[in-house]
């Protein structure tokens, strides 16, 4: 079928916009050049001056950085003592780490269907998955959602299970007014640069167990430890130190740090434009038939990392594929978020099938990312809104 750009004419736009973009100012230039001049580029004060900022901003008692998202997983699959034999919970519609992080520590994943509004994990699917061998849930913030968390923490609760929150979609959202990051056992953040916020990569792990944080901290640098009261052989000398576990390097940088909390200063301001962003979206797309607008829940105030444009595929006669080619076409980098995990040829080959999720299965054949980034101006906005109206129009039944 021939693309509306072409039988069209001139496509909607002349430079390209893609899904997601990073934005650096002089702001951040600057907190990244001063910690180059510094005397530390790693294991220095801004790694310990982050920390406490992000405690800050999610109500976090402790905190440990780390050097991106699956690293902070990772260790807090190992911190809840996931080891083989053990399952864990998560939902396909996510990043792959969601569900490595229980292969890391030779645990098998097990997948809970989406509900098919709010594409988040469903508790009532968590519910059906638990076994004996069932050891923690990972439940993913999708697009910057918060779960739903109170349920999910109940049923966690009610089989002894420990509860890690995926937020790499999901810092700056609240749930029932409470920052994300606060809530979960633990909470897993990502800075990759499509993120709200960026490092460059980096992450984090949050928590309000003193316990936990211990085996984190030690987790994410080798093991080891110059705390004398977690040695074996400890003695006064100023050099010794002890690995005390089997860690990882899993270290973040200075400048990362100071590149991160300049960032984190413009939080809000983030924030607010993208809901900005996802409003005008929701308002345009919320009255054409042929598209599904996701659903929020009314406890998650969210800061959206993704915007998902769902297409009833019943309603069009082109396929996803088709229509996609047609937004590139028109100017549009559009994205797919995500393919469900166990279609990955490498859970293919562990003896994962097609046909687990149901839900998830469909929402992956009907869906792609819009852009929503803060540097969109309304122009940008009303441009992705006047394309997408222009193919629903072609390609209606």
């Amino acid at each position: 079928m021939e693309k509306p750009a072409i039988c069209g004419g001139v496509p909607v736009r002349s430079t390209p916009l893609s899904y997601g973009r990073q934005f650096i100012d002089e702001e951040d230039i600057r907190a990244v050049t001063d910690t180059l001049k510094s005397d530390y580029l790693t294991c220095g004060p801004r790694i310990t001056q982050l920390e406490q900022k992000l405690c800050e901003i999610t109500g976090a008692k402790y905190c440990v950085a780390v050097s991106n998202g699956t690293a902070a997983l990772h260790i807090a699959a190992l911190a809840a003592g996931i080891g083989p034999g053990d399952e864990v919970i998560t939902t396909p519609i996510t990043f792959a780490a969601s569900a490595n992080c229980a292969l890391y520590c030779g645990a098998r994943p097990v997948f809970a269907d989406i509900n098919p509004d709010t594409y988040n994990i469903d508790p009532a699917s968590i519910r059906d998955r638990i076994t004996p061998h069932t050891k923690a849930v990972v439940a993913v913030d999708f697009t910057g959602q918060a779960a739903e968390l109170d349920e999910i923490r109940a049923i966690c609760r009610e089989h002894g299970l420990t509860l890690i929150e995926d937020a790499a979609h999901s810092i700056g959202t609240r749930y029932k007014g409470q920052p994300v990051g606060s809530i979960a056992d633990m909470t897993a953040f990502s800075f990759h640069p499509v993120k709200t916020v960026t490092a460059g990569e980096g992450g984090a792990v949050t928590t309000n167990s003193r316990e936990l944080y211990d085996r984190l901290v030690l987790l994410h640098a080798h093991g080891i430890t110059r705390d004398r009261s977690r040695m074996v052989h400890p003695t006064d000398d100023p050099w010794y130190n002890e690995q005390a576990a089997y860690g990882f390097n899993y270290r973040m940088t200075e400048f990362q740090a100071a590149l991160l909390m300049s960032q984190l200063d413009k939080l809000e301001r983030f924030s607010r434009r993208r809901r900005e962003i996802v409003a005008k979206y929701d308002a345009a797309f919320a009255r054409i038939p042929q598209l599904q607008v996701q659903q929020e829940i009314p406890e998650s105030d969210t800061t959206r990392h993704l915007y998902i444009l769902r297409l009833r595929s019943e309603t069009l006669r082109c396929t996803r594929r088709e229509f996609f080619d047609a937004m590139e076409a028109e100017g549009i980098h559009s994205q797919v978020h995500y393919m469900p995990v166990y279609w990955h040829s490498y859970y293919e080959s562990l003896g994962y099938e097609k046909g687990l999720c149901p839900q998830a299965e469909r929402y992956y054949q009907e869906v792609m990312s819009l852009p929503l980034y803060y540097s969109l101006t309304d122009g940008d906005v009303e441009d992705v809104i006047r394309i997408v109206e222009k193919l629903i129009s072609y390609y209606a039944r």
